[in-house]
């Protein structure tokens, strides 16, 4: 890459789309979803909310670093999975990871390959990856080291071989170091290519059930263990509700009310699921 490089962004899901796409819609970002592997999807922003390589009309607009890494947080923490963000501009490449609620790492190169990052965030990376500790540690340490022969461009296409041996494959055409405008034209004529686009309150209010059915708390939501745990509570609630009627003691009929409350919407919320939308 030189100096006058167009910026550009990915994010890469280590979930397939149908997991990804939910958790997605979320950010409110135009973007296209594509499969990229057993077990990854790739989102391509449409839009360009950065400075740096095309004019923007928005001066106090954030670097590509900045935005594309928020991204990737966000999405992270609405999810069980891991995501990386890989960014370039004109003068330096690098990548964002964020999985849960622990802090992101990440690491820089200059636009000539110089590494502008620490040694221990290759090893961060690939431990919350799952990559092998001694030949994929060593295969990302080399990226780390000076090579006047390798420039950003070059580490970003190091980095992604190293993460095709736990599945990556990224589509035809994405590239590290193209501008956005040319990924997201070779990302629209794929076939299994959706767009990602904010659909209002309902549909976020959807997206996010279905986040949290789609997590380790999706059993207590829906399934037998739901119904379970909803039959627990109301017949849980109603003795206690009656103990407390009978000595006038309100906390306890509250108590007793509330978690009949929640088992009749814990089984109202199996069953409506369960029917589906299209269900008369």
């Amino acid at each position: 890459m030189d100096a006058t490089s167009p910026v550009g962004a990915l994010l890469l899901c280590r979930a397939a789309p149908d997991t990804a796409r939910p958790v997605a819609r979320l950010l409110r970002e135009r973007m296209l979803l594509a499969p990229a592997g057993e077990g990854w999807s790739v989102l391509v922003p449409e839009g360009t909310p950065w400075q740096g390589g095309e004019p923007v009309a928005d001066e106090a607009a954030e670097p590509v670093d900045r935005v594309v890494g928020g991204w990737a947080t966000a999405l992270a923490v609405g999810s069980t999975w891991p995501v990386l963000a890989l960014w370039w501009d004109g003068d330096r490449a690098g990548y964002t990871l964020a999985a849960g609620f622990r802090r992101p790492v990440g690491y820089v190169w200059l636009a000539d390959g110089t590494p502008a990052g620490e040694d221990e965030a290759m090893r961060t990376f690939a431990e919350r990856l799952g990559l092998d500790p001694v030949l994929d540690v060593q295969a990302l340490e080399a990226l780390t080291r000076p090579d006047p022969e390798t420039d950003a461009r070059a580490r970003l296409r190091g980095l992604l071989a190293v993460l095709t041996r736990i599945g990556l494959e990224l589509p035809p055409g994405l590239e590290p170091g193209e501008p956005s405008v040319r990924l997201t034209a070779g990302a629209d004529v794929w076939p299994e290519a959706e767009r990602i686009a904010w659909t209002g309150w309902r549909e976020a209010v959807k997206d996010e059930l279905e986040v949290v059915e789609n997590s380790r708390m999706g059993p207590w939501m829906r399934g037998p263990r739901a119904r379970a745990l909803a039959g627990a509570q109301l017949a849980a609630g109603l003795p206690i509700a009656l103990w407390g009627a009978g000595r006038r003691n309100g906390g306890w009929v509250f108590a007793g009310a509330l978690l009949m409350i929640h088992g009749a919407l814990g089984l109202a919320y199996d069953r409506i699921r369960d029917e589906g939308p299209d269900r008369p």
